[in-house]
């Protein structure tokens, strides 16, 4: 083997050996950059499905959950809740339900999968406040001798019957938001998740 030879084979050599340390560098940094892209748990956590206890809900009564960091009502509505829906049905400005602000299984006038229960997100659809409960009705509510119950947002005046539905003329332009979701069991539902499984 002549002295060319030999110099070729070690310059080879050399070429495989730093070709073979470059790819194992350019691996060794990729993984750790293509891991920091995927979401950390604490953010899969905040948009993750929720699952809410009912079982000790009374009627009349209302629960709220965290979901994607807003609050989400949970209210078990009494039949005398449940029929003062068809006297707002006139008042408000979406009784149908056919803006998209709900799931396809909550374009009814309960706004929910069961009529007794009512899951609504809490916060106004105007800029974002939060309404307050006013589930009295009449003049003893504060809201005057024809209120049949529901919500009142504080900021703006905004007013919602207790199917979330907005009445007309308010600053509000469209009804609670009602999220996703569906019962795992009589007592447990799941916010955030209606997939069929």
């Amino acid at each position: 083997m002549s002295v060319d030879q030999k110099m070729d084979s070690g310059r080879r050599q050399l070429l495989v050996a730093t070709s073979a340390a470059g790819g194992v560098a350019a691996v060794a940094t990729a993984v750790p950059f293509v891991a920091s892209l995927t979401p950390s748990e604490r953010a899969k956590a905040a948009g993750a499905p929720v699952e809410a206890d009912i079982s000790k809900l009374a009627p009349g009564e209302m629960m709220t959950v965290e979901w994607r960091g807003k609050p989400v009502w949970i209210l078990r509505r009494t039949p005398e809740m449940l029929s003062s829906l068809e006297k707002t049905d006139a008042a408000v400005s979406d009784p149908e339900s056919g803006k998209e602000m709900q799931p396809e299984y909550a374009k009814n006038k309960h706004r929910s999968i069961k009529p007794e229960y009512l899951i609504t997100v809490g916060i106004c659809t105007h800029l974002g406040c939060s309404p307050s409960d006013k589930f009295k009705v009449g003049a003893d509510s504060g809201m005057g001798e024809d209120w049949h119950g529901g919500f009142l947002c504080p900021c703006h005046g905004s007013k919602f019957d207790l199917s979330g539905r907005v009445y007309k003329s308010m600053p509000a332009p469209d009804n609670l938001e009602v999220p996703p979701h569906k019962y795992l069991s009589d007592t447990t539902i799941l916010i955030g998740d209606d997939s069929k499984a």
